[in-house]
């Protein structure tokens, strides 16, 4: 069962599992058998796992679009955009602490 947050208290949540490949589950249950684990846990793991290759996939994804848009838009490099914002802020407070402009 897997495990979840309902109504503000926890709870595990059961699942019918229907796999079209009972050739897969036997494979499943021997390496669950010899790994000491549950098939539960296998296919937590496995969901968990699955899961995350998505989520860092999108995150992959939203980079690249980011990197697009920089070029596209003509961004600048970090360094450059810091001194630009250095530059302003000595412009309007002045270079020493209680100068202003």
């Amino acid at each position: 069962m897997l495990d979840s947050w309902v109504g503000g208290y926890h709870a595990d949540v059961k699942i019918t599992l229907d796999l079209a490949d009972a050739e897969l589950y036997r494979a499943i249950k021997v390496e669950a058998a010899r790994s000491d684990l549950t098939v539960r846990e296998i296919v937590e793991a496995a969901l968990r796992d699955w899961l995350e290759r998505r989520e860092d996939e999108e995150d992959r994804q939203a980079a690249a679009d980011a990197l697009a848009e920089y070029e596209r838009d003509g961004g600048v490099a970090v360094e450059e955009f810091l001194s630009r914002a250095a530059a302003e802020l000595r412009g309007t407070y002045g270079d020493e602490p209680g100068q202003g402009a």
